[in-house]
């Protein structure tokens, strides 16, 4: 069982182009595959300035779905062959659609830690060195998913939204709230000040997920590198770890499939 205590409240083909260089912002300029274009179009949350469809990929219902969108929004629709799209791609399945848009805007940390009058409290997913985008846009899939209500990426030695973060997150991209800050480690501690419980999924955690109590509460989960795992500075600043209980013979699970885990026993927990 997690001991409870009360937390102070808080204070009003062809070679492929690299990606978003690591430390950059958040990314999300280029999106790529039919799912997350179409919820980039549906969200209508950032100006999209481009969209690339390669010839016979209207045949698709999603890909028609995706021009009736480009229309109705009126943005600029370009034709072009397969080869062409594939070079213009920066992933290797980008399923005949491309979109250039906007950055995706940051959003505040402090706005984050604050609960909203009539709303959950905060559930946040914080990265801690998490490198590999496939894994970065998972967990943040599955973070939108599982009701989180936002998510904090570390702006340096991190991966941030490039467009194969974008493609797996399959749109949670354009829904969950993405703060940026200058390390995981004094973000856990500002998050504290403001009334956010700070946990840790650490395979060598003393408690359990599982009897996770305090979920119900303004939480944030962290989650660390592949195979380093947390940092030793934020799992010092945890005010508690926990870990996947197994049983298999294998070592641990990778991050996204942590966070599966993690973030649907804290949402199982919370009310609504």
């Amino acid at each position: 069982m997690t001991e409870r205590r009360r937390r102070p409240q808080p204070a009003k083909r062809p070679p492929r182009r690299p990606s978003s260089p690591v430390g950059a912002g958040l990314g999300g300029e280029q999106v790529e595959g039919r799912r997350a274009v179409r919820e980039l179009l549906a969200a209508n949350t950032r100006p999209v300035r481009e969209l690339l469809v390669a010839q016979g990929a209207e045949r698709s219902p999603i890909v028609q779905e995706i021009l009736d969108l480009a229309a109705a929004r009126r943005i600029a629709v370009r034709r072009v062959s397969l080869p062409q799209l594939d070079s213009a791609a920066r992933t290797d399945a980008p399923q005949g659609v491309v979109a250039r848009a906007a950055a995706l805007p940051e959003a505040d940390l402090d706005d984050l830690a604050r609960r909203r009058p009539g709303g959950p409290p905060p559930f946040l997913v914080m990265l801690d060195g998490v490198t590999d985008p496939h894994n970065l846009g998972a967990v943040l899939r599955t973070a939108e998913v599982a009701g989180a209500t936002g998510a904090v990426l570390p702006r340096h030695r991190a991966a941030h939204v490039s467009p194969a973060a974008a493609k797996a997150a399959a749109g949670a991209i354009e829904h969950l709230p993405l703060a940026l800050v200058a390390g995981t480690a004094a973000a856990a501690a500002q998050l504290k000040e403001a009334g956010v419980w700070v946990v840790g999924l650490d395979m060598d955690g003393p408690g359990s997920v599982f009897d996770l109590e305090l979920a119900t509460e303004p939480v944030a989960l962290v989650l660390g590198a592949e195979g380093a795992g947390l940092s030793r500075l934020v799992r010092e600043r945890c005010d508690v770890l926990v870990a996947i209980p197994q049983r298999g013979a294998v070592a641990s699970l990778n991050v996204a499939a942590a966070a599966s885990v993690a973030c649907f026993e804290i949402a199982r927990r919370r009310p609504g």
